[in-house]
């Protein structure tokens, strides 16, 4: 069985206002009826391959969660609060401690909470070829077929085949500039999409060589972890000892078993204002909206509002998104801002 340790910890500002500390990203409806958590467990669900997720947030998001999972009628294996971020690496190896110890056979699968996949289907059967590799004692991620030259993800290059479907390895490239980004594609790398499958035990032994901090925090942080009928709480002071480091640089761009499977789903990790304009549904005049709004001669815009009605002529390209408290209007070439309009916002209040 696989068990999915589903990330829930982000802050989402990138889609501020209506993400915020409080209600991230990941607790919303933007690409659908459902919540993208919602989404995500429900997609790793399948009882036939999967077993009860592992969910990793934050303490503070605790209801949240619990509430999201009874309102879809979902259930997680565990629930385990973070007393305080400290990126990728603690929180996966949390799961991978929890889930080996569970079952030393067990294989894990990371996933974002707060990234979107439109077609389950396709994204099973590309997990599913990850399988026997990953039992093999591969670190298997899965890479994305590019659809533009995007300088905002990492890029795996793909070297020797190993099986099928699967390859090792050759190198990462971090987040490129345009030009590099162009070469990168032509040459066949793939986006890195941060989903990858191994055993529990090979990420715990990847972690002992590379990271024993973390390791070493992480468990005695189990240890002393307050557990009740709902919530597995880690215990704050061992965590605060972990290194606040990502599973990437902890783990994958050290690790020498590495291995691609070339996806073959839809997916975006749903950081932009523009972002979430490509995954709608849009009109006739390339328009998403949600809520009430009157469009004249509007075009290519994504409306998106909680309460106000807003109206809008003779514009296009423009995110705007309202809230009971904010209201944001951003060209959506330049919702790279987005994150510092949220900044400059709360130095404000």
């Amino acid at each position: 069985m696989i068990v999915p340790v589903i990330l829930s910890g982000g802050e989402g500002k990138r889609l501020w206002p209506l993400s915020s500390p409080a209600r991230p990203k990941q607790f919303l409806a933007l690409t659908g009826e459902e919540t993208l958590l919602q989404q995500t467990v429900r997609r790793l669900s399948d009882p036939a391959l999967f077993a009860p997720p592992i969910i990793v947030g934050g303490a503070s998001q605790r209801f949240l969660i619990a509430e999201q999972l009874r309102e879809a009628g979902l259930a997680a294996g565990r629930i385990v609060l973070e007393p305080k971020g400290r990126n990728t690496a603690p929180a996966l190896a949390a799961g991978a401690v929890l889930a080996h110890a569970a079952d030393p056979d067990a294989l894990i699968f990371s996933a974002h909470a707060d990234h979107a996949i439109p077609d389950p289907d396709a994204f099973l059967a590309t997990i599913a070829r990850g399988v026997a590799a990953a039992s093999a004692g591969h670190v298997v991620l899965f890479g994305l077929q590019p659809s533009f030259a995007a300088t905002q993800y990492g890029y795996i290059e793909p070297g020797e085949p190993l099986a099928d479907g699967v390859a090792k390895v050759a190198r990462f490239i971090e987040k490129p500039l345009k030009a590099d980004a162009e070469r990168l594609c032509a040459a066949g790398c793939l986006w890195n999409s941060g989903l990858f499958l191994m055993r529990a035990d090979r990420l715990i032994a990847e972690l002992e060589a590379h990271e024993p901090q973390v390791l070493a925090a992480v468990r005695q942080a189990i240890e002393r972890a307050d557990a009740d009928a709902d919530f597995l709480r880690l215990d704050p002071e061992a965590f605060a000892a972990s290194p606040s480091i990502s599973i990437d640089h902890a783990v994958m761009e050290r690790t020498q078993r590495a291995a691609v499977v070339a996806a073959d789903f839809v997916w975006s990790d749903i950081g932009s204002w523009s972002a979430v304009w490509e995954v709608q549904a849009r009109d006739a005049h390339g328009n998403a909206t949600r809520g009430a709004s009157v469009l004249e001669d509007v075009t290519e815009c994504l409306v998106f509002t909680e309460g106000p009605q807003i109206a809008a002529c003779g514009v296009s390209g423009l995110v705007i998104v309202a809230t009971a408290e904010r209201v944001l209007i951003v060209p959506r070439e330049r919702d790279q801002m987005v994150r510092r309009l949220a900044e400059r916002s709360d130095e404000t209040n």
